[in-house]
């Protein structure tokens, strides 16, 4: 139940109702939200009210108040105020107001209104600290009412109501009247009324959902005189739906069960089932019983009908079942319904009702020959087989009017009980007896006892009976041959026409003796209830009841008696009683008397004759009055001849037959009142079984009272139902079971009512109702008869359920049924299957369709009752609909590529299958790896995996399959998901699967990638290219590249796992780190390598030092031995010579981390330091640290290997290409070498004086880390490996042998060495800026790839000052003067503005001979501010050392010297004694002259300095200029032959322009001094008077002069114009064109730059003059005829063509445009690079003016342009060509297309 204050669901921990908020809205009529009610603040250290109010005041009248003002501050306070501003309120003339400490001063305050209305005002106090004021309010009376801002309604279910209140109070000084208005589902209680003054009111609210949302309405309040004025209050309710649900222990499809099992009958069992309230509110139900049949009784009963549960809380509910009939199954059902609810609960009840089992332990009771007048007593054991408490009944004279007599009668019998019975047999007359006792059993069929005996007296004795001849007669009753005397079955069997069975019973001569089977019986054997309304009912009853039935069922009684019922309830009397005998003898028929009884017969025996009657006499009377009186009057008859034996034959001797008539009566006189009877009935309804068959009830009558009591029923008041006994005395204590038989009809009404009539009196009645109505069977089927089934996909199955209900009283068998064409596709579980009364069950259906259709079935329900299976059936057809289609199943995405996923993990994800057809599609997926891979990767375990691989998908649904993928190996995987449609059976049928997507995974392991590489510190000086071979950066991208081994994944991540120094290594991928050399005490050798992780997958990263991987030990445990090795280890790691940061990381896809290596030079030696590269989950790479450390004094030259490979080269050339070998100098001091060529000339004499290696540079000079280029050439004579040892010495230095080898080949086998871009390994651009670098390079490494020699190829680079605010220096340097005279860069030097970008441009010039280019630019970058702090710190050195000239100090320290030394000699007596060295300086070492003066300064030692910084004597150094920072640039080609690139690069060599005067000279230089060999292999002896121009300082002068003089000459207008006008006259030759002298004749090939030699133009050139002379003479004398003129004109445009051919074909013609273009598309990439030029911008046609405005305005802005092109000169810090910067805009303009 709810709390008094639950807690708010919208609102935590407010309760419902008003919230907890004090401050309540308050609301008014003409201000809301004014308070009346003054509350005190405090300012600045001054209590006082925050305002002052007036209230109840009238116009023209005064009214003061005073205000309080009290200091609660230690400290006096001084307050000065400021009087109101209006005239209606004044206070007293403004003075300082002196607070002391805990005092108060009291300010009057006057009102003075003269209207009626509202009145404001402040006044103003300023203290020290502050200003505040005080508000001055003057009120009238208005309405007001205090109401709550909100008020919470508990939470409650939907449908339900739940309540609150709320006080409001009306505020005002006037009386007001209210009314509410809300919405629904609110309601407020009262709604209007009147409010006094200060009065409140509570009013309720009820809240009554409909819905489960959240209501927030405002509830108005109209209040004042008219209703003008109206506040509001919030109401706020929750609701939700109730969910009850049902709990027990049983559960079925669609509804819960409670089982009560096995219930005796007449005994009650109660059950309990839960009530579950799951939701948060609380919620009221109902429980109610489903319709049941019409007249079909309760057995159930449930006290709870209705009631609340709180939230979450349960309600156990109690059931108790009663039943009523044996052997029945009663089941019920409990509906739980709630309002508001969603759905609702059912309960199945179900119990069945046991009866007693009870059994004698004998069906024969056999009494043998008894003398008469004697007495034999025999037992009889009852006995109760069940646990069901029994009563039984044997239905026998208890007084002296019978044979047979049981001291026990009735009775009750417990539960596995028995019960002992005296069973006496007392004989009168000498006759055989035999009578069948009926033991009545409540709720059960009787059982019956056969009593026999024969009594013999001295006269007669007549045949004996035993048992055997009861069941010959049963067997002869059957066959109807028991209604012959015995005599006549005698004769009949001696005349053979009968004969006897195998077990003594006659059979007619016609039926075969073995024919004794059911076959030969004439009649049916009655059941035990049958038997005993046989015995005991009237002939006509009898007769009646058996014709309605079936006629010829039962064999016809041989004796009656009529009528079997005497009642005497009119004092004494005597009637008739008639016996019929229907046999075919004679009958004796003998009556017992009984002694004292009021009841006597008259005659006690007689004969009878066949088919005769006779009349007996019965007379009542009672020996005294006023007692109930009854009695069994018993009659034994029997055929005359058995009385005597020797009559009658053992084979056919018949028992006799017992008559007993019931007699009752009464000795009350007339007006005399009867007892009142005490009885209890059960049960007092008897309801019969439905079905149109004689049916049998019980009830049990017991008499509970001290008297006896009589009962009857009279047949006639109801005719159809037939009572035994029909009448009746009950002794007190004791009981009779009442047996009802009825056969129950159509046309009967629902209930007979029956009068049992007790203590013969009406007064005494108690009705009994009787149901005896025959019901047609009645089933109902869900939905209306109609099976709808969802689409389904053929060949798949789907089901439905559908719940049958028996409607009616009868248990009832049913089956459905099935045409032929509806069995392949529609089948039903179960089939076959028994409903009890009410009950109702679900049967599973399932439609499998074989085709694309809609079927319409209609199966049929056939039902017949359980008792009555050969009854007619009932049908019930139903109609089913299916609608079958063919389903597909296809994913969202077909392709899902997972990427790369690391090997060894799994990746798990999502693969959304969509149903998009109209049915349900149940499927199983597989999985087909993609043909093609390796064997082995076929044999790997299961790589992806799938949840749910199995299942149903409904219709346009969309199912999330989770798979989950690890692969084993760096591999691409791709998977074929498919899918089979399962059948009808679940299985996979035959056709092929349907492919739903492929999923590609790439098995990865993490990796990383050395982007770049950078050196400072002491290797400062190596290039790019020189740090990427000393630290194998190729073979280390190449080890992180490949796949780990299973050893190296032994330890996944970074674990200690080595008791050893060294660690073990798990790994073969083993290379060198060499961080080369350098002198002892110079800076760290740092290189910083950029790491980045190329894959999509995480990578973590360790370098594991030998002291990572060792497990710590104890120090016990530590060895004091150790090996050289270890301690060299040791004192590497103690030192921290080999330092790696960060040691550690973690890389995200992409990302990149600098991780920096440094080598400390401390100790002079060479340093090994192994460290493990381990990825985690991937690679380990054994990195070997190498570092050498020189001693200062030492020349040393580093090389990172002994070993050297020459570039393989082709056998067969004329030129084989230069190559360099690099010597690095990794000393403190410039060294000399020498290599020793002794080797090489004895393999010079090995192959045949041939060349084979020579070295260009044997000797040379190398300064302190830089690297000298020795040039060799390497010649093969045949295509083999050549190795040689050649010794290299170093002059006051150690000497070392490096061996070259270089292999030659044959390219007709092998294709030629190319150099190309994408075949440099090492970055071009550089990505790890070094710290304090301000100057970058756009490309660090420029690849020209292979060139012609005598080419000339240029690239663009760009130099960036990334800072903000520094400016820079920049100097190019050529590492060697054939890198000077090969790659030139310009701008050499220059300044770069911050945030400026500089354009260079790098041209390579290559030589007249193939060389492999591999050079070094350095570019020094120096910071202007720090060369300025330079200058300025030597200038103050060289004021500061010019001022010491002069100056001197003499101090008091001095004086007191004991030794008076001079200076000099007293620096070195401190420095003795404080350092303790000796007294004697060393001698410098002995060096040459040249490396003293190239030899830098020695710096004093520490202890020097230390000792100078003391004694306070240093002097003042020198400042040094600033380092400059160091930038390589790389430049790499290789240059070959021109015969040979043509061969090798057909395709590229019209790309390259040959500088052939360059090429001309040097050939005929270096082969042929007096002779230029032709680019056509033609050679000419050079003419005197033409010099030959070579590359150098005179060609640069001759060029910028003619490009000068060209540039004049096209701005010049008066040259413009001849240009235009002599476009006829003869083409001039100059004398710098002119012919060279003619050489032999020579054949040669021409050119394979396609132009023509300078033979062939030097010929055409000496013609030309002739010509031209002779055409000048010949045009002074004109032909007079035009046919000459003509042809005139036509021999000169032919010459003019030729000598224009001639032009264009010299060499010096094709140099200058090659230059003249050159310089143009560099000024354009200037122009662009300034922002003057936009090369994306789309180009304009523009229409040239005349020739006249052309002229016009080429002589009017020449002057301007002029000025503007002067102007961009000095903008341009760049110069791309030797010559002279000219304009683009001004080349495009002037020149002219013919002019090209």
């Amino acid at each position: 139940m709810l709390t008094d204050h639950p807690v708010n669901p919208l609102s935590s921990g407010i309760p419902f109702g008003v919230p907890h908020n004090p401050h309540r809205k308050r609301v008014s009529r003409l201000r809301p939200g004014s308070p009346l009610k003054r509350t005190q603040n405090c300012f600045f250290g001054v209590e006082t009210w925050a305002e002052l109010v007036w209230e109840g005041w009238e116009p023209g009248r005064e009214y003061t108040k005073s205000l309080f003002l009290k200091s609660i501050r230690g400290k006096l306070q001084k307050l000065t105020f400021r009087p109101p501003a209006s005239k209606f309120f004044s206070t007293p003339f403004p003075q300082t107001i002196l607070l002391s400490p805990g005092t108060s001063y009291s300010l009057p305050v006057t009102f003075q209104p003269l209207e009626k209305c509202e009145y404001t005002d402040t006044i103003e106090f300023q203290g020290k600290e502050g200003t505040f004021h005080v508000s001055l309010r003057a009120v009238i009376p208005h309405h007001a009412l205090d109401v709550p801002d909100t008020v919470m309604l508990p939470p409650c279910a939907a449908q339900h109501s739940s309540e609150t209140s709320f006080l409001f109070r009306n505020s005002s000084k006037l009386q007001t009247g209210f009314r509410w208005f809300v919405d629904p589902p609110f309601q407020l209680s009262p709604e209007t009324g009147q409010l006094k003054p200060g009065e409140e009111c509570r009013v309720t609210v009820e809240f009554k959902p409909q819905q489960a949302v959240v209501y927030q309405t405002e509830a108005c309040c109209a209040f004042g005189d008219d209703g003008e004025s109206s506040c509001t209050v919030l109401l706020r309710g929750l609701s939700k739906y109730p969910y009850l649900q049902i709990s027990s222990m049983g559960q079925e499809e669609g509804c819960k069960v409670l089982e009560f099992g096995s219930v005796a009958v007449g005994d009650s069992l109660e059950r309990h089932f839960e009530i579950l309230n799951l939701s948060t509110v609380s919620t009221t139900f109902s429980l109610s019983w489903l319709r049941r049949p019409t007249l079909m009784q309760s057995v159930f009963s449930c006290e709870v009908h209705e009631g609340e549960i709180a939230p979450n809380s349960v309600l156990k509910v109690s059931v108790c079942f009663s039943p009523l009939t044996v052997d029945s199954i009663s089941v019920d059902y409990l509906s739980l319904t709630c309002p508001g609810a969603v759905s609702k609960d059912l309960l199945k009840v179900s119990g069945t009702c046991i009866g007693p089992i009870v059994s004698l332990n004998t069906s024969v009771l056999d009494f043998g020959c008894v003398e008469e007048g004697k007495e034999v007593t025999h037992n009889v054991q009852i006995m109760n087989s069940s646990a069901v408490l029994a009563y039984y009944q044997f239905d026998v004279d208890t007084g002296s009017h019978s044979v047979f007599s049981i001291d026990k009668p009735h009775g009750s019998l417990p539960g596995s009980s028995k019960l002992i019975l005296r069973v006496k047999f007392r004989p009168f007359q000498a006759i055989a007896y035999h009578r069948t006792v009926t033991c009545l059993l409540l709720h059960r069929e009787p059982l019956f006892l056969d009593l026999i005996g024969t009594c013999h007296s001295e006269q007669l004795k007549p045949a004996v009976l035993n048992p055997r001849h009861l069941s010959v007669y049963r067997m002869n009753l059957l066959r109807g041959l028991t209604c012959y005397p015995p005599d006549v079955l005698s004769a009949l069997l001696d005349e053979h026409k009968l004969k006897l069975d195998n077990s003594g019973a006659l059979l007619i001569q016609e039926i075969p003796a073995e024919g004794t089977d059911k076959s030969t019986l004439l009649f049916n054997p009655r059941s035990p209830l049958e038997e005993y309304f046989h015995v005991n009912s009237a002939p006509e009853a009898e007769t009646q009841l058996d014709n309605a039935s079936n006629p010829s069922r039962f064999p016809t009684p041989h004796v009656t008696v009529q009528p079997s019922e005497l009642l005497f309830y009119d004092g004494p009397a005597s009637k008739s009683v008639s016996i019929t005998n229907h046999t075919k003898g004679k009958i004796c028929l003998m009556w017992t008397h009984g002694a004292e009884s009021p009841f006597s017969i008259s005659p006690l025996s007689c004969e009878l004759g066949p088919l005769k009657k006779t009349a007996f006499r019965v007379t009542y009377s009672p020996n005294q009055q006023n007692v109930f009186h009854a009695a069994h009057l018993e009659c034994f008859a029997f055929y005359k001849v058995l009385r005597d034996h020797r009559n009658v034959e053992d084979r056919t001797l018949c028992p006799p037959w017992c008559l007993t008539i019931r007699a009752s009566g009464h000795s009350f006189q007339p007006g005399k009142e009867h007892f009142i009877p005490n009885f209890s009935l059960q049960h007092p309804k008897v309801v019969f079984p439905a079905l149109k068959q004689v049916s049998y009830r019980s009830i049990l009558l017991q008499n509970t009272g001290d008297l006896p009591l009589i009962f009857r029923l009279d047949p006639e008041e109801c005719p159809s139902v037939c009572v035994l006994p029909p009448s009746g005395l009950v002794s007190p204590g004791s009981h009779q079971i009442l047996t009802f038989r009825c056969t129950p009809s159509l046309d009967h009404p629902a209930s007979i009512p029956l009068a049992l009539h007790l203590n013969a009196s009406p007064k005494h009645t108690q009705v009994l109702n009787v149901v005896a109505v025959a019901e047609k069977l009645s089933m109902s089927v869900e939905g209306d008869g109609n099976l709808f089934f969802q689409p389904t996909a053929v060949g798949s199955r789907s089901e439905r359920t559908l719940r049958v209900k028996n409607m009616s009283r009868v248990s009832v068998e049913f089956k459905w049924r099935l045409c032929g064409t509806d069995q392949s596709v529609l089948t039903v579980l179960p089939d076959t299957d028994t409903l009890q009364p009410n009950e109702s069950k679900v049967q599973k259906w399932s439609f499998a369709p074989i085709e694309e259709m809609m079927y319409n079935m209609k199966p049929s329900l056939t039902f017949w009752p359980v008792q009555t299976p050969q009854c007619k059936k009932f049908r019930l057809t139903i109609k089913a609909v299916g609608l079958a289609s063919k389903g597909s199943l296809q994913a969202e995405h077909p392709v899902i590529d997972l990427g790369e996923v690391l090997v060894g993990s799994c990746k798990s994800f999502d693969v959304p299958l969509l149903n998009d057809s109209p049915c349900a599609v149940s499927y199983c997926l597989t999985t087909d790896t993609v043909a093609g891979l390796p064997e082995d990767m076929t044999q790997d375990p299961l790589v992806l995996e799938m949840e749910n691989i199995s299942g149903t998908i409904p219709a346009d649904c969309r199912l999330s399959l989770r798979c989950s993928v690890k692969p084993t190996r760096r591999a691409h995987y791709c998977w074929t998901i498919s899918y089979h449609i399962l059948n009808a059976s679940g299985s996979i049928g035959h056709e092929q699967p349907q492919s739903v997507c492929h999923v590609q995974a790439e098995g990865v392991y993490p990796t990383l990638e050395v982007m770049d590489a950078r050196s400072c510190g002491s290797v400062e000086g190596l290039s790019k290219l020189q740090l990427w071979h000393l630290f194998n950066l190729d073979a280390l991208n190449t080890h992180l590249r490949r796949d780990p081994s299973p050893s190296e994944l032994t330890f996944r991540v970074p674990t200690r796992h080595s008791l050893q120094r060294c660690p073990s290594i798990f790994t073969s991928a083993t290379l060198d780190f060499s961080f080369s050399a350098a002198p002892l005490g110079s800076d760290p050798s740092s290189v910083l390598l950029l790491f980045k992780n190329p894959g999509s997958i995480p990578v973590e990263w360790s370098f594991l030092l030998p002291e990572d991987q060792q497990i710590e030990l104890e120090y016990w445990a530590e060895s004091g031995d150790f090996s050289p090795s270890e301690l060299h280890l040791m004192k590497i790691q103690d030192h921290r010579l080999f330092s790696v940061s960060p040691r550690s990381g973690k890389l995200l896809p992409g990302q990149q981390r600098t991780v920096q290596f440094t080598y400390r030079h401390d100790f002079v030696g060479i340093d090994r330091l192994p460290v493990l590269l381990k990825l985690s989950h991937g690679r380990e790479i054994l990195m070997n640290f190498i570092g050498v450390t020189v001693d200062r004094e030492r020349r040393y030259i580093y090389l990172s290997s002994n070993r050297h490979i020459f570039s393989p080269v082709a056998i067969g050339g004329f030129s084989p290409p230069k190559q360099v070998f690099e010597l690095y100098n990794g000393g403190a001091f410039p060294l000399r070498y020498h290599i020793d060529t002794t080797p090489l000339e004895e393999l010079m004499e090995e192959n045949f004086s041939h060349p084979v290696l020579q070295c260009l540079n044997p000797g040379g000079e190398v300064e302190p880390g830089h690297t000298a280029l020795v040039e060799w050439i390497f010649s093969p004579l045949e295509a083999k490996t050549y190795t040689v040892d050649v010794p290299i010495h170093v002059v006051e230095g150690d000497s070392m042998f490096v061996t070259f080898e270089g292999q030659g080949f044959d390219e007709r086998e092998s294709k030629p060495i190319e150099i190309q871009d994408g075949c440099i390994t090492v970055p071009c651009t550089q990505r790890i800026p070094i710290p304090g670098q301000v100057v970058f390079l756009s490309e660090e490494r420029v690849c020209f790839g292979d060139i012609p020699v005598g080419s000339r190829s240029t690239r663009i680079l760009f130099l960036t000052n990334v800072s903000h605010t520094d400016q820079a220096l920049y100097k190019w340097n050529g590492t060697s003067t054939e890198c000077q005279q090969t790659v030139k860069i310009h701008p050499e030097s220059g300044r770069l503005a911050p945030e400026e970008s500089v354009l260079c441009i790098l041209t390579i010039q290559a030589s007249d001979s193939p060389t492999f280019y591999q050079q070094d630019l350095i570019c020094e970058i120096t910071l202007v501010k720090k060369l300025a702090q330079y200058h300025k710190d030597l200038r103050k050195w060289e004021e500061e050392t010019e001022r010491q000239k002069y100056e001197f100090t003499i101090t008091e320290k001095d004086l007191i010297q004991t030794n008076q030394l001079d200076k000099c000699t007293q620096e070195g007596a401190v420095f003795e004694q404080k350092t303790g060295t000796r007294k004697y300086k060393t001698l410098p070492p002995i060096r040459s002259s040249d490396q003293a003066e190239s030899s830098p300064p020695e710096r004093p030692s520490r202890a020097e300095q230390r000792a100078q910084q003391q004694t306070g004597q240093e002097r003042r150094r020198r400042p040094e200029p600033p380092r400059p920072a160091v930038l390589h640039l790389g430049v790499t080609a290789r240059s070959q032959s021109l015969m040979e690139y043509q061969t090798h690069f057909p395709t590229q060599f019209n790309t390259h322009y040959i500088n052939r005067l360059f090429y001309y000279h040097i050939s005929s230089w270096s082969r042929q001094p007096k002779l230029f060999q032709s680019g056509t292999g033609e050679s000419c002896h050079c003419p005197a008077d033409l010099p030959t121009l070579t590359p150098g300082p005179e060609r640069d002068v001759i060029t910028d002069v003619l490009t000068s003089l060209l540039q004049s000459l096209l701005d010049e207008p008066q040259f413009q114009q001849c240009l235009v006008e002599g476009d006829n006259e003869q083409v001039p030759y100059f004398t710098q064109l002119r012919p060279a002298p003619v050489l032999p004749t020579q054949t040669q090939p021409r050119s394979p730059a396609g132009n023509q030699s300078p033979v062939e133009m030097s010929n055409v050139a000496s013609v030309t003059p002739a010509e031209t002379y002779t055409g000048n003479c010949s045009t002074a004398d004109k032909p007079k005829n035009e046919y000459d003129q003509e042809s005139l004109k036509e021999v000169q445009e032919e010459i003019k063509m030729k000598v224009q051919e001639s032009i264009r074909r010299l060499p010096e013609f094709c140099d200058l445009v090659e230059d003249i273009l050159l310089n143009t598309l560099q000024n354009l990439v200037t122009e662009a690079f300034l922002g003057e030029l936009v090369l994306t911008t789309r180009p304009r046609i523009i229409a040239l003016p005349p020739s006249s405005s052309r002229k016009n305005s080429l002589g009017s802005n020449r002057q301007s342009r002029a000025g503007s092109n002067t102007n961009r000169e000095q903008m341009r810090p760049l110069a791309t060509s030797p010559s002279s910067y000219m304009s683009t805009q001004a080349i495009v303009s002037n020149l002219e297309p013919d002019q090209l």
